[in-house]
């Protein structure tokens, strides 16, 4: 771990989600002290000079969605807290955002104490938690309350896939989307129909359908759809903020997008797979390279998927991107060889999401350098209250600062990579667009290919509820658009009597 706690970055590009510009910028205390031009810091001695030049200077990714040592599907995912986050920094990602999942009838407060007590020695970098909402009570609605007023909880997960296990339905939406407005929380949901994922697994396993095409077969993009409309639907009705997780489809994204021209307060996330990937893997004859790629919602058949969803990122329809990161080994996901019901579901994606991205993204000419920022970084910061103390290089933000090089490019395998996991779905991708050096917290982590990341060295980082972004047209809406009823004489006719 580099000692140093006062590091000047010289000569490079320094890029924002609204704007870029030349600048140095001088760091102290794990927090940006300055920026400007030919910056020269009033004590220079024990000062680190890195150099820059003809370097992009960004904020460091913000991965929205990740499932690190998560107990699923009768296995556990293989990168803990410590290898997820040590290969996140050496993506350049200095920050992800967990979920703390209780199984039903059990406690949210008490899951988020196991998640904290498995992550807070490990992490490489800042994190914090989502908490998923699996099951509806007055206890779970007295839990939100303490989780979002005490431990800095902002955002709660609901399932609409998974039954039997997490899955909730509509009148449970309902009550969990209602409390989450009164706490200023976001409404997070895993949009799929459960019930309908459920008779087509059924129906794929009686046609002798075994493999992991039955995967995708039995949870078609109508399904994902469907719950997606029906999950705005009920936001809206509460004026609650949305966040559909893993937006995979070009119908789900379609319904986010028309939501959002209609102005619901909506946010869509497409991960780092369904960006750059698509659902052919399924029916590949080798059963390990297909199962590799199982996940729910699945990655989409359709080609031209990923490219349809990078440009209603570019475009602003859809709002933030993560990964989905949930690993599960070949010999892990080998628990469903004879039944793709039981296959863990999870796939690689915090260590190369940034680079997937530019490659994808900016390299192509679909988005800029900072819509990159924004839906890497930004824009996460902004919605889960985190800004502009993260996704941001600004004087007081945190130093949470990736030097990017946009020219060099490297080919992604799981040979070579820092996740645990012993695949990879990009394996073999040229991606343009490659991190030189990670700065967590004021701390190089990462540095022309070596890390020095340190168990422990990230934090958990409460965030407090009522997110500007998120909630300013809410509030306005709730004093102008109230309903209202009608002022008019009683009724004084006739009424038939029934008996």
């Amino acid at each position: 771990m580099d000692s140093q706690n006062k590091i000047l970055i010289k000569g490079g590009k320094v890029v924002n989600g609204d704007c870029s510009f030349l600048s140095d910028v001088y760091i102290e205390d794990g927090v940006v002290k300055d920026i400007g031009v030919n910056l020269k810091p009033a004590k220079p001695e024990g000062v680190r000079v890195i150099d820059a030049s003809g370097k992009l200077v960004i904020p460091g990714g913000i991965d929205t969605h990740t499932h690190l040592q998560f107990p699923f599907m009768g296995s556990q995912s293989i990168d803990d807290f410590y290898q997820g986050t040590k290969a996140a920094v050496a993506g350049g990602t200095t920050m992800i955002i967990d979920f703390a999942i209780p199984k039903k009838g059990c406690s949210l407060i008490e899951a988020y104490d196991t998640w904290r007590s498995w992550a807070d020695a490990k992490v490489c970098c800042d994190y914090t938690l989502h908490v998923g909402v699996t099951w509806w009570s007055d206890k779970v609605k007295e839990e939100m309350g303490v989780l979002a007023k005490e431990k800095g909880v902002n955002s709660f997960k609901m399932f609409m896939a998974y039954k039997d296990l997490y899955m909730i339905h509509d009148t449970e939406l309902y009550a969990s989307f209602s409390r989450c407005k009164e706490l200023g929380a976001i409404a997070m949901v895993h949009a799929e129909n459960g019930d309908l994922i459920a008779e087509g697994a059924k129906k794929m396993l009686s046609m002798g359908i075994t493999g992991p095409e039955g995967h995708e077969m039995c949870r078609p993009e109508e399904v994902e759809a469907e719950a997606t409309q029906r999950a705005i639907t009920i936001a809206s009705l509460v004026s609650c903020p949305l966040f559909v997780v893993h937006v995979m489809s070009k119908s789900s994204a379609k319904a986010i997008a028309n939501a959002r021209k209609e102005g619901k307060v909506v946010f869509g996330e497409p991960i780092a797979a369904s960006l750059s990937i698509d659902g052919t893997h399924y029916w590949h004859k080798d059963w390990s390279h297909a199962a590799a790629h199982v996940m729910g919602p699945p990655l989409r058949p359709d080609p031209s998927t990923p490219e349809h969803l990078m440009r209603l990122l570019a475009n602003g329809d859809l709002s933030v991107t993560g990964t989905d990161n949930c690993t599960f080994s070949t010999c892990q996901k080998a628990i469903g060889k004879d039944d793709f019901t039981k296959i863990p579901n999870g796939l690689n994606g915090v260590e190369d999401r940034m680079s997937v991205i530019w490659e994808k993204g900016v390299h192509s000419g679909i988005m800029d350098e900072n819509r990159f920022v924004a839906v890497t970084s930004t824009v996460a910061a902004k919605i889960f209250n985190l800004y502009p103390r993260k996704g941001r290089i600004a004087i007081g933000s945190d130093a949470d600062i990736v030097i990017w090089d946009p020219e060099a490019t490297r080919t992604i395998s799981a040979k070579t990579h820092h996740q645990a996991v012993n695949i990879n779905v990009f394996e073999g991708m040229i991606c343009h667009g490659v991190p030189l050096v990670t700065i967590s917290r004021g701390k190089v982590v990462f540095e022309k290919g070596v890390l020095h990341a340190v168990a422990g060295h990230g934090k958990y980082i409460p965030r407090q509820p009522f997110s500007d972004y998120v909630y300013k047209r809410i509030h306005q809406r709730d004093q102008v658009c109230q309903p209202v009823a009608v002022q008019r004489e009683p009724y004084k006719g006739e009424v038939i009597s029934i008996s």
